[in-house]
């Protein structure tokens, strides 16, 4: 079920990545890398530091 989560928040991340360029007027394929490497990144540590202190299983 987590890897499930995971895998759709990024799908997201990466969706948003999208909208936040076009609405910007940013390269497209270039913020959705950012925004979904950095989003992934931060689940990661969040998940890390949830582990760490016992808060995630």
């Amino acid at each position: 079920l987590e890897i499930g989560i995971a895998a759709g928040s990024i799908v997201f991340l990466a969706a948003l990545g999208i909208v936040g360029a076009r609405a910007g007027g940013a390269p497209v394929l270039r913020a959705t890398i950012r925004v979904t490497f950095w989003g992934a990144i931060a689940m990661a540590i969040t998940a890390g530091v949830g582990l760490l202190f016992g808060a995630a299983g």
